[in-house]
């Protein structure tokens, strides 16, 4: 049975989707340098969190549907990653899993888009032109730009968790990438204001 459809309020769903990460967060900061013996397995303070993680992301996400009765695209392959590349972690006891999820989740999402483009449609608009309203140009441009966007985070994220520590890895997953994707839409005004709907001759 589905949730009820309905609207929340903005603050609950930004703690919804942003609370698990936080806590991750604040979990490897407290618990980085601690080992847990568990049946005749020693995990690190990395993967324990990480096993928590996966009940959050679980928790939240249910929730959310539960509120507002349906998912995003995003919200739905985030959860499959973390649930899919967390458990591994857990499984195998090997973190290197659950900091591939972001490159993976980044690299589906380009190859989305990237497909779409060479049909000659926007996907993103296909999700966002509600909020956005903007002409097909505009879109196909902020569809390019994203999708090679994606790509450079996918590469970044591989080269952070391969080349420093778990404590930077988790900095950059928690406040890097955020912040990056905040700063890309806010570099996109220009594309906005000439192709948005606005009933004015450019």
């Amino acid at each position: 049975m589905s949730g009820q459809a309905g609207k929340i309020n903005p603050k609950l769903k930004l703690a919804l989707e942003f609370g698990p990460v936080l806590l991750f967060f604040v979990g490897f900061k407290f618990f980085k340098d601690k080992t847990y013996h568990i049946g005749n397995t020693d995990y690190s303070g990395f993967v324990a969190m990480t096993a928590i993680f996966v009940v959050l992301i679980a928790a939240s996400t249910a929730l959310l549907w539960k509120l507002t009765g349906k998912l995003s695209k995003m919200q739905l392959m985030t959860l499959i990653l973390v649930v899919v590349m967390g458990g591994a972690t857990v499984w195998f006891n090997d973190p290197h899993f659950i900091k591939m999820k972001p490159t993976l989740l980044y690299l589906f999402f380009a190859g989305i888009l990237g497909f779409g483009l060479l049909r000659g449609k926007s996907y993103l608009a296909l999700v966002m032109e509600d909020a956005i309203p903007m002409q097909h140009e505009g879109w196909m441009i902020l569809t390019r730009r994203l999708a090679l966007f994606f790509v450079a985070l996918a590469v970044a994220n591989e080269a952070i968790w391969r080349t420093m520590t778990d404590s930077a890895w988790v900095n950059f997953k928690t406040f890097g990438l955020p912040l990056a994707m905040f700063a890309f839409f806010m570099m996109q005004a220009r594309v906005l204001e000439q192709h948005g709907n606005d009933d004015k001759t450019s």
